[in-house]
C-alpha cells in the first residue's frame, strides 16, 4: 500500500507487532475487552499470517456473547494453525455457545481422539452435555476422565454438580480416598473439598459439610484476594451519578429486539426465572450477557475513573447506549423479537436502562439472604468473578450493597421494574408464574409451567435445578447450618439487611 506522499509504507517491525500484542493482552487480562479487541484487530491487520490475535478476538467475542463473531475469528485462526489444540477447543466451545451442539460434540470428540491422554477435552465435552441437560452422558464422560486422573479434584466437583451423591457409592469412596492422600494438594484439594461438601449435604451428613467447605473457601480466598470496599465505592458512585437525574424515557425508542432483563444477586433464582420466560413461544433465551454494564460503563465511566452524572449526558449519547446495546443483542440472538438477558449486574444501572430502552421490562429476583449466602458460599464461580463469594462477611457486605442499590431504585423509579421473591415462586408456582409472564409484557403461554422441558442450554450453576419441576426444597436450607453460618448472619445484621 502506498503512503500519501507516494513512498511505500514500511512493513511493521516484528518488535512493534510483539509489543502491540502484549499491550492488547494486558488490556484483555484487565477486563478492558473493547480496547483489547481493537488492539488485537490492529495486530491481525499488521501481521495477517499470525493466528494468535484472531484466536484472542474469538475468545473476546465468545466472552461477550457473540458466538457467531467468535466462530468467524476462530475459523481464521484455525486456517492459520489447523492443529493447534487451544484453537480447536475454542472452536468447539463457540459451536456450543452458538447452539450448534451436534457440531460442538463432534469437535470435542475430534480433540479427544487427537489427545487421548488429556482429560480436559473430555471434561469440556461433559460440561456441554450438562448444559444440554444430558446428565447421564455427562457423568459417563466424567467417569472416563476420572479413570485417567483419579485424584483430580475439579473433575469430582464438576461431576457431582448435576447429580445427588448417595451414601456408600463408589464415587464418594473415591473422593474420600483422594482427600486422604497427602499428594492431593493446592487447587485440586480445594476443588475436591467443594465436591465433598456437596456430597455431605446430599447424604444428610450436615455436621460434616463445613468441615470441607470452610477450608475450601479459605484456599480460594487466598488465591483470589478481594477488597469489599471497592464494591461499596462502586455502588455509592453510581447512586451519586444517578441522583437527581430525569429518567423520563427517550421520545423515540431504538429499534431492535425487546429485552426482558432478569437481574438480582447470584444464586437468587434468576436462572429459574429466565428459564420460565424463555419457555414462552415468543421469547428467546439470551442467557447471562455482559453488554448492559459494558456499554453503560463505556458511557458513564467506571469505578476506577469515576462516573459522569446521568444529568450531564446528552439525550443523543443515552440513545447511542440503547442502540449499541440492541445491536449487540441482535447479533448475539439473531432474528429474535423478544430476548431475555440474565445479566445479574443490570440492577446497578436500572435508571439508564429505563431511560434509554423504554420498551424493556426489568425483573429483579430476591431470595432470603441466608439461603442466598449459603448457596454462594457452597459454589465455585468462574475464575476472576464473584471474588467476594469465598468469605462469609464479604458475602453479607455484598448483599448489603445490592439492598442499598435497590432501595435507591425503589425510591427513584417506583413501578418501572418488578421484584419477585424466589420463595413465593417455589411455594405457589402457577399464580406467581402468571404474574411473572404478565410483568414481562407477555400473554400467557402454558409452556411457562413446563419450563423444565424447554430445550435450551443453561450455562450457570443452576443447571440441574432448571431441568426439574419447581420445588421448594432449597427454601430455608440455611437453618441446617445456622451455627456454621453465624459469621455471615451476624454480618448481615450489622449491615442492616432485613432478615424478616
Amino acid at each position: 500500500m502506498a503512503a500519501q506522499n507516494g513512498t511505500a509504507r514500511p512493513a511493521p517491525r516484528k518488535a512493534d507487532i510483539e509489543a502491540a500484542y502484549r499491550k492488547a493482552r494486558a488490556l484483555h487480562q484487565a477486563g478492558r475487552l473493547r480496547e483489547a479487541a481493537q488492539g488485537y484487530a490492529a495486530v491481525a491487520r499488521a501481521a495477517p499470517a499470525l493466528a494468535e490475535p484472531r484466536f484472542q478476538l474469538g475468545r473476546i467475542a465468545l466472552a461477550r456473547g457473540d458466538a457467531e463473531a467468535a466462530l468467524a475469528a476462530l475459523d481464521e485462526a484455525r486456517r492459520l494453525k489447523p492443529d493447534e489444540p487451544a484453537i480447536l477447543a475454542a472452536c468447539a466451545e463457540a459451536l456450543g455457545a452458538a447452539g450448534r451442539t451436534g457440531e460442538a460434540l463432534a469437535a470435542w470428540d475430534d480433540l479427544i481422539r487427537r489427545m487421548p491422554r488429556e482429560v480436559k477435552p473430555r471434561a469440556d465435552k461433559a460440561l456441554l452435555l450438562q448444559r444440554m441437560g444430558d446428565f447421564e452422558a455427562a457423568e459417563e464422560e466424567f467417569r472416563r476422565a476420572l479413570k485417567r486422573a483419579p485424584k483430580d479434584g475439579e473433575l469430582y466437583r464438576m461431576c457431582v454438580t448435576t447429580r445427588r451423591v448417595r451414601k456408600g457409592e463408589p464415587l464418594l469412596r473415591q473422593m474420600l480416598e483422594a482427600h486422604a492422600d497427602p499428594a492431593v494438594t493446592g487447587r485440586s484439594r480445594m476443588q475436591l473439598q467443594f465436591a465433598l461438601a456437596k456430597a455431605m449435604a446430599d447424604t444428610g451428613q450436615h455436621d460434616r459439610v463445613f468441615r470441607y467447605l470452610d477450608p475450601a473457601n479459605a484456599a480460594m480466598r487466598a488465591a483470589q484476594p478481594y477488597d469489599i470496599s471497592r464494591r461499596r465505592a462502586e455502588v455509592e458512585g453510581l447512586i451519586a451519578a444517578f441522583e437527581g437525574a430525569d429518567f423520563t424515557p427517550l421520545a423515540v425508542a431504538p429499534e431492535g429486539p425487546r429485552p426482558i432483563f432478569v437481574t438480582g444477586l447470584p444464586r437468587s433464582g434468576t436462572t429459574l426465572v429466565e428459564q420460565i420466560l424463555a419457555s414462552h413461544a415468543q421469547v428467546s433465551g439470551g442467557g447471562e450477557m455482559r453488554f448492559v454494564l459494558e456499554e453503560a460503563y463505556r458511557l458513564m465511566g467506571d469505578p476506577g475513573r469515576g462516573f459522569t452524572p446521568l444529568a450531564d449526558l446528552a439525550d443523543e449519547s443515552i440513545a447511542g447506549f440503547g442502540r449499541a446495546y440492541l445491536d449487540l443483542l441482535a447479533r448475539a440472538v439473531p432474528d429474535a423479537a423478544t430476548v431475555t438477558d440474565k445479566s445479574i449486574q443490570t440492577h446497578l444501572v436500572i435508571g439508564l436502562v429505563a431511560k434509554a430502552l423504554p420498551e424493556a421490562r426489568i425483573i429483579v429476583v430476591r431470595r432470603d439472604p441466608r439461603d442466598l449466602g449459603l448457596s454462594i458460599y457452597r459454589n465455585v464461580f468462574a475464575p476472576g468473578t464473584h471474588l467476594y463469594a469465598y468469605n462469609q462477611t464479604d458475602i453479607a457486605a455484598y448483599v448489603a450493597t445490592f439492598e442499598r442499590m435497590m432501595a435507591f431504585w425503589r425510591e427513584t423509579l417506583p413501578g418501572r421494574f418488578t421484584e419477585m421473591r424466589y420463595e413465593d415462586l417455589v411455594a405457589d408456582p402457577e399464580p406467581q408464574t402468571r404474574a411473572l409472564v404478565a410483568a414481562a409484557g407477555l400473554d400467557w403461554d402454558d409452556a411457562c409451567l413446563s419450563f423444565h422441558r424447554t430445550e435450551r442450554q443453561v450455562a450457570t450453576l443452576s443447571i440441574q435445578q432448571v431441568r426439574q419441576p419447581i420445588h421448594g426444597g432449597a427454601a430455608g436450607g440455611w437453618r441446617k447450618y445456622d451455627s456454621d453460618l453465624a459469621p455471615m448472619i451476624a454480618a448481615l445484621e450489622r449491615e442492616g439487611v432485613d432478615l424478616s
